[in-house]
């Protein structure tokens, strides 16, 4: 039997009609239309799907909408504030870390919930947090770079660089289609 659900996200509510046993995941996806959270190995394993409930970061193939109910939810595209990228998307591109883009919303969302929480924290302390969040392009020091980036100040909030954002995009097509080379 569905249930009326009121979901706030990324600043703007939503009221769904679902089933008591609808994930937040596929609420985000299917429901609400935000395809930025990425689902991967469906077990909480992979941190494709994190997202912020509250500022606490979640796996969103585990947990509940109904759960959420009242509830802040920031998703990857909650971060940028209209043109301008938060200073941890700008980090990926101008630092590498966004690669295929499968891993990439998942690990800026943890990486947000990192820099809440300890704003500068050691390679050790960065490792250790994203350990949640599996790139299987393993690109590992390049995301651990951006991090770094945001973390010491090196990138600012600011205007998008649309040039950027068109060769991340680029990068992106050439990865997920195996033609890593072409870079």
């Amino acid at each position: 039997m569905k249930r009326t659900v009121e979901l706030r996200v990324n600043g703007q509510d939503y009221e769904l009609e679902i089933e008591p046993n609808r994930l937040l995941l596929h609420a985000l996806r299917d429901d609400i239309g935000l395809t930025g959270t990425k689902e991967g190995c469906s077990i909480g394993v992979c941190g494709a799907c994190s997202v912020l409930v509250n500022g606490r970061l979640v796996s969103s193939c585990l947990t509940l909408a109904i759960a959420c109910q009242g509830k802040e939810i920031t998703t990857i595209e909650g971060l940028a504030k209209g043109d301008e990228l938060h200073p941890l998307q700008q980090a990926f591109i101008e630092y590498g870390g966004f690669q295929c883009g499968i891993c990439t919303p998942g690990q800026i969302i943890a990486a947000k919930a990192l820099l809440d929480e300890n704003p500068n924290p050691s390679d050790d302390e960065i490792k250790e947090w994203m350990a949640g969040n599996l790139c299987r392009c393993t690109g590992y020091y390049k995301i651990l770079e951006s991090i770094k980036a945001v973390a010491q100040g090196k990138i600012k909030a600011g205007a998008s660089r649309r040039r950027d954002l068109r060769q991340a995009k680029i990068q992106s097509l050439y990865t997920s289609e195996g033609l890593h080379d072409r870079k």
